[in-house]
């Protein structure tokens, strides 16, 4: 039988097993492989299918006339991690409107933390987000930013309310459109967040320039696989 002075000799030895146990398993968690470039092709996809999607639904089409204040767009895909539509993580792309009234290439960006209410049930939400102030984008280049924190958010106005909705409405600097699973979120707009994702980018382009540049400058050429979400954009916002 243990003792009580061989219990009290072997705590330590435990408690140092336990941390060194415990440090294995946070390190095992942190070493991730990084996606393969053609997880990155299937997000510019998807975020092209989502953009499509809204603008062929009268319910969610987001009207000419905002498409023409048009500075940047986002498009985001999240997914449910809670029971209350806790948004945790997803992904999506930021494309800018430069001043020479082409779009830019579509730029990788995480996002995540969004919550809509109690819409239980919805397995994953998707985002539109028009952008009306150029200085918005800019605050993705050293931090997090913040929907409606950073930036004053508000749901935008949609096709089929024709000409009804109050125009002022274009001044706000972003303007969201979200559709979870079917229902549409209508104008609670709270906690949501987008990050640069450099590896992402420098995956995808096979270049080390980052956010800015890629965004404002022609010094990368589009890969093939981000053509036609570039096409479709300059066709609905020229």
């Amino acid at each position: 039988m243990h003792t009580l002075a061989t219990t009290q000799l072997f705590r330590p030895a435990m408690k140092k097993l336990l941390l060194l146990s415990l440090i294995a398993l946070s390190g095992a968690a942190a070493v991730q492989a990084a996606p393969a470039r053609s997880e990155y092709i299937t997000r510019i996809e998807s975020c092209e299918a989502i953009l499509r999607e809204f603008m062929g639904n009268p319910a969610t089409a987001i009207p000419p006339s905002v498409l023409q204040g048009a500075k940047a767009l986002v498009i985001i895909n999240q997914f449910k991690a809670g029971f209350l539509l806790g948004l945790k993580d997803g992904y999506g792309v930021i494309m800018v409107k430069r001043a020479d009234g082409h779009w830019s290439l579509p730029v990788l960006v995480g996002a995540g933390e969004v919550s809509f209410g109690l819409q239980v049930g919805a397995n994953a939400i998707e985002t539109v987000m028009v952008i009306t102030d150029d200085q918005v984008p800019r605050q993705l280049y050293n931090q997090r930013f913040n929907v409606g924190v950073d930036a004053k958010a508000v749901a935008g106005p949609k096709v089929a309310e024709k000409e009804q909705y109050n125009h002022d409405i274009l001044k706000v600097p972003v303007l969201v459109y979200s559709k979870v699973k079917g229902l549409y979120a209508g104008a609670t707009v709270k906690t949501g967040w987008l990050q640069r994702n450099d590896d992402a980018n420098f995956s995808l382009y096979d270049t080390t320039y980052t956010m800015p540049e890629l965004l404002y400058s022609d010094w990368v050429k589009p890969v093939p696989e981000v053509g036609p979400l570039m096409t479709y954009v300059q066709q609905i916002a020229p």
